[in-house]
């Protein structure tokens, strides 16, 4: 793939950037800004060569049509405050306002388009509906750089058809994420654990699958650990369960024995009486929960457990937290294994935490993200890549082939 540097001097020309500015929001205010900083070096670098810069990202799932609560205004303005420059935004995305924004651009100007998915063609179902929106939003630039790994996993507009509409080069955060990614799948320093978490275990299988040919150690908690202990036979109480899924995991846990690869699971788990900050909880053992009881974190006994199976990792992989960490008593297990893969990250370790809600929790929970080897912006894309799955934003900027007819992105 190419990379920026190969697409020459870029002054004076209107370079698309597709980043990932899909942040939380709490009304106007923005409770996570990790994508926003993540993507800045990107912008930055080509404000700095002189480009005319014209952002594009999408905000939560909009059904196609403006939704003000969806707007991209506040993310404009934290995106201002950490390039330190002005951020231009355009109140729609390939219409009027983007088109007046655009034309006033100056060298070195950044503009931020309206919300990407506020237009059904971003999402469309068909190639054409795609195609025409994809023209629209090559119309404005002379240049696209792929800088959304978040997003690198979806067929859609902004993502996939116009890189073949333009001139593309993938931007240094998707190249780093995938160098990252490429050193845990092409002959990782061993021992290489992967840890799981998260609710349910449907979501993970492939990757499970895939890493179970890979990996030294796998390490499950959260939801979906609750699968694994019903398919040992242990009473699994009020806990997430996916029932559908039984006979799938006895087949891992059966095949992973075979190939010599440990599987970690819990040995106590936070139980409580409801999903509820305020519930009656206590600590029981993995095999012993009650039956009218729910297991909402790992226990203290397991976190010593991950500690010591973690200890001597050289490479290790993080997707999903260990409990419900936006309540404080089922916290501790995710706060736990944070702070041991920063100690192992101290030591030298590679840890990657896989984004989603892993990189929301250590956040919330107070690591800064230099404690780790990398924090990943894109959970999904993270766990396909992991799977072993073609990620269409990837593949589609591996071609040097540009339509001729919107190759100049003005004709469509």
């Amino acid at each position: 793939m190419k990379t920026i540097a190969d697409l020459g001097d870029l002054r004076g020309k209107r370079v698309l950037v597709r980043s990932d500015l899909n942040v939380p929001l709490d009304g106007q205010s923005i409770t996570d800004d990790g994508r926003i900083r993540a993507s800045a070096p990107t912008i930055t670098m080509l404000s700095q060569m002189g480009a005319r810069v014209v952002v594009c990202a999408h905000l939560g799932r909009p059904k196609g049509e403006p939704e003000a609560k969806y707007s991209l205004a506040p993310v404009a303005r934290r995106l201002s405050e950490i390039v330190n420059t002005p951020v231009a935004f355009a109140e729609d995305t390939v219409g009027p306002a983007a088109e007046v924004a655009v034309a006033a651009l100056e060298d070195g100007d950044v503009l931020l388009l309206e919300n990407l998915r506020f237009n059904k063609g971003e999402t469309g179902k068909t190639d054409a509906e795609r195609a025409e929106f994809a023209g629209r939003l090559a119309a404005l630039a002379d240049v696209f750089v792929s800088d959304g790994f978040g997003v690198v996993h979806r067929e859609q507009a902004s993502v996939y058809d116009v890189a073949k509409l333009l001139p593309h080069a993938t931007g240094g955060l998707v190249e780093s994420e995938v160098n990252v990614l490429r050193r845990l799948t092409a002959e990782p320093e061993r021992p290489y654990a992967v840890v799981l978490g998260g609710a349910k275990v449907s979501d993970k299988l492939g990757v499970i699958g895939n890493l179970l040919g890979t990996a030294d150690r796998l390490l499950v908690g959260g939801g979906m650990v609750f699968t694994f202990l019903a398919a040992q036979g242990h009473e699994v109480g009020t806990s997430l369960l996916e029932a559908d899924q039984v006979d799938t995991v006895k087949g891992y846990l059966e095949r992973a024995e075979k190939e010599g690869v440990e599987i970690v699971l819990p040995v106590d788990v936070v139980a409580a009486d409801s999903f509820s900050a305020d519930a009656a909880h206590d600590v029981v053992a993995a095999d012993a929960i009650p039956a009218d009881r729910m297991g909402l974190d790992i226990g203290p006994r397991s976190n010593e457990l991950f500690a010591e199976k973690l200890a001597d990792c050289r490479t290790v992989f993080w997707n999903g937290p260990m409990g419900a960490f936006e309540m404080e008593p089922f916290a501790e297990g995710t706060r736990a294994l944070a702070k041991t893969l920063a100690d192992i990250t101290a030591g030298g370790a590679l840890t990657v935490v896989g984004g989603g809600d892993s990189a929301a929790a250590v956040r919330q929970l107070g690591f800064d993200d230099s404690q780790f080897g990398h924090i990943s912006t894109g959970g999904g894309a993270s766990l396909e890549y992991l799977e072993g799955k073609e990620l269409p934003g990837l593949t589609v900027l591996d071609s040097d082939e540009v339509s001729d007819e919107v190759s100049d992105g003005k004709d469509a």
